[in-house]
């Protein structure tokens, strides 16, 4: 199972330069699950920088994936994950999700990095 955190999707539809790095995960759907925080995220993104479509057309292709809905168990997981790595709310519902679901955290956040399960590529200068 697999989780791309919002900086991932947000690369993948700029067809960034680290979209292939994001693309392993995203193109398997089967195995894509999607915090619910995620799509918050990204459309928000999305709807700041173009407009309500192509924030709607971004969602589609997100729940392509199976969404998941924060929880209480979630909620606790969180809260721990965020005070052992000083990490803000969004990133700790995220990491907690995906250790509750064994998958593997696909980003480019340095709030991630050297985290166990967590698949991390630097971003590129400038971005």
């Amino acid at each position: 199972m697999n989780i791309v955190d919002s900086s991932g999707w947000l690369e993948y539809f700029a067809d960034g330069p680290l979209a292939p790095f994001f693309s392993r995960p995203l193109q398997n759907a089967a195995e894509l699950i999607v915090p619910a925080i995620t799509i918050y995220e990204v459309f928000k993104a999305v709807l700041r920088q173009r407009n309500e479509s192509d924030a709607l057309q971004a969602v589609a292709l997100m729940l392509q994936g199976s969404v998941v809905d924060l929880t209480a168990t979630i909620s606790i997981l969180a809260a721990k994950i965020s005070l052992e790595h000083e990490m803000p709310m969004a990133d700790s519902i995220i990491l907690a999700t995906a250790r509750l679901y064994e998958a593997t955290l696909w980003t480019q956040d340095s709030d991630f990095e050297g985290i166990d399960g967590v698949q991390h590529i630097p971003k590129k200068p400038g971005r």
